[in-house]
């Protein structure tokens, strides 16, 4: 991983020293075409500068010590969007992938994806798993991307693959659970967010992890997708470090769990 610089490096070393880093943090990348908006530019010269977001805040959180780092890339939603932008994003994404994946290699970064990957285009799907077997056995961090994904989406999925495995006797009734069924999700390998970052302002999760964010902390910044940085991600950590996370516990019992 490329280091920090002296003064960024101090105030990452800070930050460690104040609290817990989340190990993993999903962020909702909103903005981009009110970005672009306010520049008197197209949509696509927002989503273009949002991948430059991406590239600083994927080398932050490897510095300062999160281990995993999930991107809602692009939503089912989104396929209802004009067909001339969805093919242009479709681009941009085989466009990223090719001129990333070295350097997210280079870097010790496994790159995984979730969704419903059946349905995206031959060449996104093909430059993705390339890129995924290229990073597989990386170590550092792994990095998410969230494609042609939504949280019911998965939830029904995971119930029908459940139904199925029962009918064929592979599980019994009575072994289904919170965790079984977490692994039948397309997150299971994947641990609980421990924050979720959602920018351009907007408070909603928008079928993002609907299953996995059940405790997880949210940080809504109004800055738009394009002009977020790492001053901005630790803000976000540091108000994470401020909070005091419960599980449906009360203050002392948890005290009692940290000593």
């Amino acid at each position: 991983m490329i280091e920090p610089d002296k003064k960024d490096k101090a105030i990452q070393d800070k930050i460690k020293e104040n609290g817990e880093i989340p190990k993993h943090i999903a962020i909702i990348m909103d903005g981009n075409g009110r970005w672009a908006k306010e520049r008197n530019k197209s949509r696509v010269f927002g989503h273009r500068q949002g991948v430059t977001s991406v590239r600083d805040i994927v080398e932050c959180c490897g510095q300062i010590g999160v281990k995993n780092l999930t991107l809602y890339t692009f939503s089912t939603e989104n396929w209802k969007r004009p067909k001339d932008e969805v093919s242009i994003l479709m681009k941009l994404l085989i466009k990223a992938l090719k001129d990333e994946t070295d350097r997210l290699h280079e870097n010790n970064v496994k790159l995984y994806a979730v969704g419903n990957l059946s349905t995206l285009p031959d060449r996104v799907l093909a430059e993705l798993k390339d890129a995924m077997e290229k990073t597989k056995n990386n170590k550092l961090m792994t990095l998410t991307l969230a494609i042609s994904y939504s949280g019911r989406w998965d939830i029904l999925n995971a119930v029908k693959n459940i139904s199925i495995d029962v009918r064929e006797s592979k599980i019994k009734e009575d072994q289904i659970n919170e965790k079984l069924f977490s692994e039948y999700l397309t997150t299971g390998l994947l641990p609980e967010p421990d924050l979720l970052i959602r920018t351009g302002g907007e408070f909603r999760i928008s079928n993002f992890l609907l299953w996995e964010l059940a405790y997880t902390e949210i940080y809504i910044d109004k800055i738009f997708w394009p002009g977020f940085r790492r001053e901005h991600l630790y803000e976000a950590i540091r108000e994470y470090q401020r909070r005091e996370r419960r599980f449906g516990l009360v203050s002392e019992q948890i005290n009692k769990i940290k000593k």
